[in-house]
């Protein structure tokens, strides 16, 4: 009796033993992985937006001279601007430099929203400058969002059958105080999120924790798909910027769903 419960405890040891085996191996598999996503999305860029081979070498001290990257990053934005203006839609400009996002129509500004804080990928702020900004020559479009409030609220009515049942509306507008907490996937990869500043209470503190914490998940699964496939997962460079709850509702409502935005770095 003795001898069994002692090879019962054995196996269940070893069992044990193998899991965590298992698990760690997972782990390490994982992390080396996701290491490997930064240098494969900048080997994407670099072959997308990389100069092309030509019987002229380029001069490396020219590239990578600060007054030839200045005005190559103003002569990416104004392409950008450009591009954009010449369509009839509404559309965002984000200044890094000057702590700006402006709302603009046929290249003029209609609103303007300072950027209290914001936070640069490495990638996009270390990476191969020219590639970056060759990239940002081209405005970004967004190709899905998640946000916690309503792109376009909808409030649905009864019609009354004539003037005496009217009641005219008395209905606070709770979108004055709902926490604003929105991310734009846009092309190349790459992720712009924004979030509200002000996060003086505790009820925007944990709206904002449970907003990150599903998307989290919902971006781990994907990840955890195309490590169990053997691929490297895609890497996302990503810009977070804090503004002001009034002005963050303004701009996310109007953006077109799948509007254009021009970086300027």
């Amino acid at each position: 009796m003795k001898t069994e419960i002692i090879n019962h405890r054995s196996g269940l040891q070893i069992t044990f033993i193998i899991l965590i085996i298992i698990i760690a191996a997972f782990l390490i598999y994982y992390s080396v992985m996701s290491v490997l996503g930064p240098a494969k999305k900048m080997e994407a860029l670099i072959n997308e937006f990389g100069a092309k081979t030509t019987q002229n070498p380029i001069d490396e001290a020219i590239i990578s001279d600060s007054t030839y990257l200045s005005l190559l990053r103003e002569k990416s934005f104004l392409q950008s601007r450009v591009v954009m203006a010449g369509t009839d839609s509404i559309y965002i400009t984000i200044s890094l430099p000057d702590s700006t996002v402006n709302v603009e129509i046929s290249g003029v500004t209609v609103h303007t929203s300072k950027i209290n804080d914001f936070k640069i990928s490495s990638i996009l702020e270390e990476g191969n400058k020219n590639i970056i900004l060759s990239m940002f020559g081209a405005p970004l479009s967004i190709v899905n969002d998640y946000s916690t409030i309503r792109k376009e609220p909808v409030l649905i009515k009864m019609a009354p059958k004539d003037t005496s049942e009217y009641i005219p509306d008395v209905m606070p507008d709770t979108s004055i105080t709902e926490p604003v907490n929105y991310i734009l996937e846009m092309t190349h990869g790459i992720r712009i999120y924004v979030h509200q500043s002000e996060t003086e209470n505790f009820s925007g503190k944990l709206n904002l924790f449970w907003f990150d914490t599903r998307y989290l998940l919902h971006d781990t699964w994907r990840e955890l798909k195309d490590i169990v496939a053997f691929k490297i997962p895609e890497y996302h460079p990503f810009i977070k910027i804090h503004l002001p709850r009034a002005d963050a509702k303004i701009i996310y409502r109007a953006l077109p769903r799948y509007g254009q935005i021009g970086m300027y770095k």
